[in-house]
């Protein structure tokens, strides 16, 4: 087989094969084995008929279009491998010659990554807001540690924010009944938000049996995105009653004996979590930076099919109804224009933003190793309710398997330039990244480490 890679542009190759029909015997051999299994010719067992006499009663196109398609595949790959193409997408295959007995061609334009310049990573400055402990982030703990523990009691008197309310609601459009938002006996906390829009400004005020009409707009069934009168009649009503911030509710909701203790292990989370958010936001303006100092271009397939998929995903939610998506666009003040701009805006980024760390992981040979990506499998069973198990078969199922190995090795190779970036807080002061994102000297080790977890694999396997 003879293949050859011609540049079209800085993200997109073609390929050409030339493909000697006596390398096809395999593939022959293999359909002619398939077709006699399907074909019944008098005389033969299934499986039996010579091949001459399968060309007699398919004729050779059959035959050639068998092998043809069998081929195909099998000698992309060949060629992608033997020109070291780095592929990105599904390719476009055009058959260009089938000379019986001689010679098979074809093409195949395809995606590729990019030739990517990286910067000086040492060069690259963020500044970040530094941590701050307020007693008031203490209390807010407290409070909600409190909360957790406080008990329900019914109260005859008007609805206030804070208080737990069982309602009914029921919903009409253009004076018809809209079966789909009507329940009875929905539990409903004051002030959260969680419900429909306006109707925590509705129920404070209101005593038990009484309701009250709201405008309000639908957003998600037959009239998503019109404009619904909402009637909520209120069942019961129940405040929360807090214990008091002792020592007493200290050794109920903890292992400490005093509030003091308890409230310096509260400081003490409150520090980590704000350590977290820091880190976040120190990641996420380096990658910002490193965006802007770098030269990525992008492959317009996977552009397109990041967008394919956020559209997939927002219309099949309207039943892939595409007015009724417009129109729940128009409800929240926005349009299908402003929606389809935002999405190309953010997948270019997307996919520019995979490149790139693709690129430093292959330029500092990044390693994933089986405890960091069963470290990430757990987190995101967790992320969605699932057990592990069930997590991984969904996963397996998807095809998706190879695009969490991906995450976790792009991860990898943002935290090793976040190690060699300058970050300073707003006051002037150096941040310290080595406990958030660990040292070179820890990527290092754990490469290696991830190295030989994968030479024991491979020979495991062997054996």
């Amino acid at each position: 087989m003879k293949s050859t890679v011609e540049q079209l542009s800085p993200t997109r190759v073609r390929i050409n094969v030339e493909v000697p029909f006596e390398e096809l015997k395999p593939d022959f051999d293999r359909a002619y084995k398939a077709l006699a299994g399907q074909v019944r010719i008098p005389g033969f067992r299934p499986g039996k008929a010579p091949a001459k006499l399968l060309e007699a009663r398919l004729g050779r196109g059959a035959i050639l279009e068998q092998v043809v398609n069998d081929a195909l595949p099998a000698r992309y790959s060949e060629a992608v491998s033997a020109g070291d193409v780095k592929v990105i997408g599904r390719p476009e295959i055009e058959i260009t010659k089938i000379e019986d007995g001689q010679e098979l061609a074809f093409t195949a334009e395809v995606d590729v990554r990019p030739e990517i310049t990286l910067p000086d990573f040492g060069d690259i400055a963020v500044t970040v807001d530094p941590i701050s402990i307020e007693d008031e982030d203490i209390e807010q703990q407290l409070l909600s540690l409190r909360q957790r523990f406080g008990t329900l009691n019914t109260v005859e008197r008007a609805v206030q924010e804070g208080d737990f309310v069982s309602i009914d609601l029921s919903a009409t459009v253009e004076g018809k009944e809209v079966e789909e938002a009507a329940t009875t006996g929905l539990s409903h906390e004051v002030g959260s938000g969680q419900l429909i829009e306006g109707l925590d400004e509705a129920i404070i005020g209101l005593n038990i049996d009484e309701s009250k009409d709201f405008s309000s707009n639908l957003v998600a069934g037959d009239y998503a995105g019109k404009e619904a009168v909402v009637t909520v009649k209120v069942n019961s009503v129940k405040e929360r009653e807090l214990p008091e911030a002792d020592d007493e509710f200290a050794q109920l909701a903890s292992e400490f004996d005093t509030i003091d203790e308890l409230k310096t292990d509260l400081r003490e989370r409150v520090e980590r979590v704000k350590k977290v958010e820091q880190a976040g936001e120190i990641r996420d303006k380096v990658l910002e930076v490193l965006l802007e100092q770098t030269e990525v271009p992008l492959p317009e397939g996977a552009v397109q099919a990041e967008i394919d998929a956020v559209v997939h995903d927002a219309v099949h939610g309207f039943d892939h109804d595409e007015a009724k998506f417009a129109e729940a666009l128009e409800a929240q003040g926005s349009s299908r224009e402003e929606f389809d701009k935002d999405t190309k805006e953010a997948a270019e980024k997307s996919v520019r933003t995979q490149l790139l760390l693709d690129a430093i992981a292959e330029a500092a040979d990044t390693q994933v190793g089986q405890d960091e990506l069963t470290e990430r499998i757990l987190f995101q069973a967790q992320r969605y309710g699932l057990s592990p198990e069930q997590f991984i078969q969904q996963v397996q199922q998807a095809g998706q398997l190879g695009a969490i190995f991906a995450d976790v090795r792009r991860g990898k190779a943002l935290a090793g330039v976040v190690g060699e970036a300058k970050v300073t807080d707003t006051a002037g002061n150096a941040v310290d990244t080595s406990e958030m994102f660990g040292t070179a000297e820890d990527s290092e080790e754990s490469d290696a480490e991830a190295a030989d977890e994968a030479d024991e694999t491979v020979a495991a396997s062997a054996e």
